[in-house]
């Protein structure tokens, strides 16, 4: 049986169909999109609020990005699908070396890997959970850029707000994983408020 990340037939075979019904029932912006590049060992970070934010990233950029998964949903009925994409299941009870071993393999590769820092869903009124060292320290170890994007907005049909954005790459080399962490948590940070600060003006001008 293939290890989640040497999965990457079902991803190409599935996402083309998803890009084009989750673009016409959400009509999502996606802004900054050229920044991810196109063939390096990227971790691709930012703030988490529905179950449907990967997809935004999948419209993005044409890559395979494993993305990293709390193995719950790998014990329910959608857990084919989750394999079969590749993700990376992750027990989020303990320090799990298994899903952090296949996700360094990935990046050593110079493969994709998709996560958010917060760790869970922010269904708080926090503007932005506390950041996890996890990304900043995969991308430390393993030289891999660091794209930060920051996500705001509704998931309604024909969405007026949904925004997501991409900031620019960096590489943690030299920084400390806490110097690193705060870099990815401030730039997530503008970049949500910039999405925020954007609709807003575009309401006004409406």
């Amino acid at each position: 049986m293939k290890k989640p990340e040497d999965r990457e037939f079902g991803y190409k075979f599935l996402t083309p169909f998803m890009r084009v019904a989750f673009k016409f029932y959400y009509s999502p912006r996606i802004i900054g999109a050229e920044k991810i590049p196109k063939d390096s060992a990227i971790v691709i970070a930012g703030n988490h609020k529905h179950v449907y934010d990967q997809c935004l990233t999948i419209m993005a950029t044409k890559r395979v990005i494993h993305y990293m998964a709390k193995k719950e949903y790998f014990e329910g009925k959608l857990a084919p699908l989750f394999r079969f994409v590749g993700c990376i299941p992750v027990d989020r009870s303990k320090r799990d070396f298994s899903s952090a071993m296949s996700a360094l393999k990935v990046l050593k590769k110079g493969g994709a890997i998709g996560i958010f820092p917060e760790g869970t869903r922010n269904k708080t009124d926090k503007f932005l959970l506390n950041f996890k060292t996890g990304a900043v320290a995969m991308a430390k170890k393993t030289g891999a850029y660091i794209v930060p994007f920051g996500l705001t907005g509704d998931y309604k049909f024909r969405s007026k707000n949904l925004t997501i954005r991409y900031g620019e790459p960096f590489k943690a080399d030299n920084m400390s994983v806490e110097e690193a962490n705060e870099k990815l948590f401030r730039e997530v940070e503008r970049l949500m408020l910039e999405n925020l600060n954007e609709n807003k003006e575009n309401l006004m001008n409406a």
